[in-house]
């Protein structure tokens, strides 16, 4: 397999429109990247770039070593998976399957070979004789990550190959790609706009906005330490509540004044907040932080609930404060209704920070 270089990569549209700016990601061979923000992120045409779909306005592109910028599609050892499949429908599993191989003039004995194996990594040999529009959502993304295993590429690229399918198979293919990519022990990037695909799947999450990288990091390092509000909000399901409070001294403390509460930032978090007493910054705190507890205590929040969402392992619930809506986790044995007034205690060592003016992250990451 190979390692995948992006060094300063842009492309610029007809008409000035920056669809990526500057991009810098590298793959190292093995390792399942995902690209994952909003639509109109850059994140597909950073991923056509790879693949030669699109041509490269500013930068290099280097997989294995080697500049890839003028090298047509097909010779650059690549394979990918589009969101609708991709299937010649008058073909069957197994032909589908051999066409590319065909195309380059493969041995059939080769090509043999190389279906039925890749076939039975996805359990699809008993479907190699059908025609695609006999197949399922789920088979006929099998038909399409099969004929892309049968090149033995370099690197596989996957764009949203599970935006079709339905919520229970998404979950089903999610943990059958992560299986393939171990089997494989390919180099795979990935292209979503589910964070929940990319906090399950990926080794290493780029998460883009507007063109631009905003933070790349293992699933869990993004989660604990996003480097701004965006990324705070987009990682994490549901996303993370924003707060806005206004910052006070008092003694060796600090206190986070909403207006309808006042609470102690964890003593840890201090030295990073004294510089922006007197002002106001944004308190990030995930639903899962909020504690539900029976009664006014120190650091509670008192809260009124508008919606209560029923999950089976946990309940969701989406509060108010005076003035500012957020959201909470809790357990299925507490009942709440819509209109009661419920109290939750945030894990300040849990918190997060945010400049009002720039967004960035007020605590500095671990590798800052």
């Amino acid at each position: 397999m190979a390692k995948v270089e992006l060094k300063n990569i842009s492309k610029v549209y007809d008409g000035g429109v920056k669809a990526v700016d500057n991009a810098n990601i590298i793959v190292d061979d093995k390792e399942f990247v995902v690209l994952v923000g909003p639509s109109g992120c850059g994140k597909s045409t950073t991923l056509r770039m790879v693949a030669g779909l699109e041509d490269i306005t500013e930068g290099e592109l280097f997989i294995d070593n080697d500049k890839m910028n003028d090298v047509p599609p097909k010779d650059r050892n690549i394979a990918m998976v589009f969101q609708n499949y991709a299937l010649y429908p008058h073909m069957s599993v197994y032909e589908n399957m051999a066409f590319g191989l065909r195309i380059k003039k493969v041995p059939k004995q080769e090509i043999e070979k190389r279906v039925q194996e890749a076939a039975r990594i996805l359990d699809i040999t008993n479907f190699l004789d059908r025609k695609p529009k006999a197949l399922s959502g789920g088979q006929r993304q099998r038909v399409a990550v099969g004929r892309a295993i049968v090149r033995n590429p370099k690197v596989f690229l996957f764009d949203e190959p599970l935006s079709n399918l339905d919520a229970k198979l998404r979950v089903q293919m999610r943990k059958e790609l992560s299986e393939l990519h171990l089997k494989l022990n390919a180099t795979m990037i990935y292209v979503t706009h589910d964070q929940v695909e990319a906090m399950t799947m990926a080794d290493r999450i780029v998460v883009m906005k507007d063109g631009k990288v905003q933070q790349i990091g293992s699933p869990l390092f993004l989660y604990n330490h996003p480097i701004n509000k965006f990324v705070a909000g987009f990682i994490g399901s549901p996303p993370m509540n924003f707060l806005s409070v206004k910052v006070r001294e008092d003694g060796n403390s600090i206190l986070l004044d909403e207006g309808s509460f006042k609470i102690k930032a964890d003593p840890g978090h201090v030295q990073y907040l004294k510089e922006f007493v007197g002002k106001e910054v944004s308190f990030g705190i995930r639903p899962e932080d909020l504690n539900y507890v029976d009664k006014e205590c120190d650091n509670s929040i008192t809260v009124k609930v508008t919606v209560v969402e029923p999950l089976g392992a946990d309940i969701h619930l989406w509060l108010t404060t005076e003035t500012q809506p957020l959201v909470a986790r809790s357990e299925p044995n507490h009942v709440f209704h819509v209109g009661d007034t419920a109290i939750f205690v945030p894990r300040m060592e849990k918190a997060r920070y945010f400049n009002k003016e720039t967004e960035a992250a007020i605590i500095p990451s671990p590798d800052a």
